[in-house]
């Protein structure tokens, strides 16, 4: 299929899936543009967060022209909450994943709308490093995810999955950045930005809900 797809003479994305059965990460980037590193995807909770997962400890084979698939999304389904949505398209978005919009889309509400596009959160999918963010730091489900961006830049995905309220810290040495750095911090989903920020960015958050942000040193 590869072979002919080359042949055929017009640039094609070719996106592949075995599940992640047989460790495409090792070898698919010789075939096509994308493989699946997962089973199929649920509208629920507990399947969206174990992809995300199963597919973050793939996350040093991605890159341009070769990228990790965790499948499609599930927001405006209905079978999460908003909150839980916006972390499943925050995270995917982080893990330059192919955001492929699995609603009907003739039926989607404002708030799905809203979600789905989200051009900051976009921008960090497609930014032109192409390095898949990953997990970098994890305690009593309170999480920390991050990556590098063009520019120098950094986003951060601070993720509350534990099942209370709860306050996400991540400090400078989790991410990357030298203690002494100042930045300002972009928040993606509030759209408005805290400047000079030092040491560490934290956000109290609900139960699955999530801040994400785009730190641009100073």
């Amino acid at each position: 299929m590869s072979k002919a797809l080359l042949n055929s003479g017009r640039p094609i994305f070719f996106s592949m899936c075995e599940w992640g059965q047989e460790d495409p990460e090792l070898w698919a980037r010789n075939v096509g543009n994308s493989w699946r590193t997962t089973g199929d995807i649920e509208d629920k909770w507990e399947s969206m967060t174990n992809i995300a997962d199963a597919n973050d400890r793939r996350a040093s084979y991605a890159g341009p022209g070769g990228w990790n698939d965790p499948d499609m999304l599930e927001v405006g389904n209905g079978g999460m909450t908003t909150e839980e949505y916006r972390s499943h398209f925050s995270i995917w978005a982080l893990a330059k994943a192919p955001l492929l919009v699995g609603c009907d889309v003739r039926a989607m509400d404002s708030t799905t709308f809203e979600l789905l596009t989200n051009n900051e959160v976009i921008a960090v999918n497609q930014d032109s490093l192409g390095v898949q963010g990953k997990k970098v730091k994890s305690e009593d489900g309170l999480e920390v995810w991050a990556g590098p961006l063009s520019d120098n830049r950094i986003a951060v995905i601070l993720w509350n999955r534990s099942s209370s309220k709860a306050t996400v810290t991540a400090s400078w040495s989790d991410i990357g950045l030298e203690p002494a750095r100042v930045v300002d911090a972009r928040d993606l989903w509030e759209h408005s930005t805290q400047t000079s920020v030092s040491v560490q960015i934290s956000a109290e958050l609900d139960s699955h809900a999530c801040k994400m942000y785009v730190l641009t040193p100073n």
